[in-house]
């Protein structure tokens, strides 16, 4: 399976079999992120958590043996970094299997971010559950899954642009379709791209109430590692100028 098919074909698992994760899985998986490094240079640190020992779970999962948690520092993008990197660890861990879904808010945050050993100076921001599979999803995840559509994305002339904001992009991009299928807290989808030549301008469109952080950006951090990771590119902070609505955001530029 390529990385696009990968993308493609990953979907949120918050219903497990129960079985621990196999060692030489989770060894793979602990060497993989301890190499992960985001095109904003700021380091996220992974922590393993066993969630019998810690008294770990969320009332939307079930099965679950293990969770890993994600920590970054308090800085400026560090949101667009830790999406970024989470979503390098999610991809790798459905390649070998493993099951994830990001967990922002249904969970006792607290008690994560003290099982973690969270500091003062960084942000826990997402966490996920690792396991494998079980053969049906609960009923909870069902409906869970059906009041967010999560098998539905918007359309991509809603999403997409051609050289500025006034015109919906018209060609056909499986680069593109990478993009369009990033999971997003509650499948918001707040990433917007403007194409202009070979570069992708990413924007944020915000729809959701302030918070602690910035949870639309963590959103676009996972959408610009969906197209970085298929095609590669160089990484810019150099904002075009293209007129935008207050609601947007602009974010970063990828040139292919």
């Amino acid at each position: 399976m390529n990385m696009l098919e990968l993308i493609l074909n990953r979907k949120s698992v918050r219903s497990f079999d129960g079985r621990k994760l196999d060692e030489t899985d989770l060894r793979r998986l602990q060497a993989y992120v301890a190499g992960i490094h985001n095109p904003y240079n700021i380091p996220v640190r992974f922590v393993w958590l066993d969630a019998e020992a810690n008294g770990l779970a969320s009332p939307v999962i079930r099965g679950e043996r293990l969770y890993v948690a994600g920590k970054v520092p308090r800085v400026r993008h560090c949101e667009e970094a830790f999406g970024y990197s989470f979503e390098k660890l999610v991809l790798y861990a459905r390649r070998l299997g493993i099951g994830t879904t990001w967990i922002g808010g249904t969970m006792d945050r607290a008690l994560f971010e003290k099982a973690a050993c969270t500091g003062e100076d960084e942000y826990m921001m997402i966490v996920s559950p690792l396991g494998y599979p079980a053969q049906a999803r609960t009923d909870v995840e069902r409906r869970l899954r059906e009041s967010v559509h999560a098998d539905e994305r918007l359309p991509a002339s809603e999403l997409f642009f051609d050289r500025d904001f006034s015109q919906p992009l018209t060609e056909e991009s499986s680069l593109l379709e990478a993009v369009r299928w990033a999971p997003s807290a509650a499948n918001q989808q707040p990433c917007r791209v403007v194409k202009e030549a070979n570069h992708y301008h990413f924007y944020v469109k915000h729809s959701l109430p302030p918070a602690r952080w910035d949870v639309q950006k963590i959103d676009v951090g996972i959408a610009i590692c969906n197209l970085m990771s298929v095609e590669g590119g160089r990484f810019s902070l150099s904002d075009p100028g293209i007129a935008h609505g207050e609601e947007l955001e602009y974010i970063a530029t990828v040139r292919i």
